[in-house]
């Protein structure tokens, strides 16, 4: 019997403070199992109790939904491949093309940069040559 389910009926217990004070106390202390065995349950090791369950629950959902996802991606897979219509492409040869393209595409914006700074230099060089061209006609 609980102080609340006690009070619905009659406010008795909230009349005598007393008396609610012991049930609460004796509520929240360890009761001891019948024949002394096994450790003794109290309301806050009951709490703590459903706190690490509900935590417990909470990653093993989570957990689930990963295996899930991961079992329909490899039966669509799966599926996708036995079913004639065609299966992807191998994933690392492309994965290992698109790296080759990758650094080809830099190695030709390097060759680029040292041809621009070529003609900027052979431009310079020729304004130059220009410009003694005139002084000396001049």
């Amino acid at each position: 019997m609980s102080a609340t389910g006690t009070s619905r009926r009659r406010s008795f217990l909230y009349r005598h403070r007393d008396l609610l004070g012991q049930i609460h106390a004796q509520a929240a202390a360890p009761t001891a199992l019948p024949g002394g065995r096994g450790p003794a349950v109290s309301r806050a090791s009951l709490q703590a109790d459903l706190a690490a369950a509900d935590a417990r629950t909470a990653r093993l959902t989570t957990q689930v939904r990963r295996l899930e996802a991961r079992l329909s991606e490899v039966l669509g897979d799966q599926v996708w491949r036995e079913s004639g219509i065609g299966g992807p492409d191998d994933i690392e040869q492309l994965k290992a093309r698109i790296i080759t393209l990758e650094q080809q595409a830099i190695d030709l914006e390097l060759k680029i940069q040292d041809r621009d700074d070529d003609l900027a230099a052979a431009r310079a060089a020729n304004r130059e040559l220009m410009a003694q061209l005139n002084r000396a006609h001049e």
